[in-house]
């Protein structure tokens, strides 16, 4: 896990799920090819709820950090973002 963002209103939050065995893949101890699963966790702190971005959602989520270093956003203007996201968020955190 890395912690990319943390302000008093989100957390977002880089979870590689299998990195261990990418790794091992990458330094051929695996079996066969293994595919790099990742997410990455929106905590809205305002609300006391997450979600959890997998599959195309955190690849087009990806893509919106990778535009986030080459054009260097306002705070504000990341919030923005994080808050579209985070209107998807249902499960209340309960443990954080």
């Amino acid at each position: 896990m890395q912690m990319l963002y943390n302000s008093d209103s989100f957390a977002v939050v880089h979870i590689l799920a299998n990195a261990q065995e990418v790794a091992s893949a990458a330094s051929g101890e695996a079996q066969g090819p293994v595919l790099p699963r990742h997410g990455f966790e929106i905590v809205d702190k305002r609300s006391g709820k997450e979600v959890y971005l997998d599959g195309s959602w955190a690849e087009l989520f990806q893509r919106q950090i990778e535009a986030w270093q080459r054009e260097h956003p306002t705070q504000e203007e990341v919030e923005e973002t994080l808050e579209r996201y985070a209107s998807l968020a249902q499960t209340p955190v309960v443990v954080h």
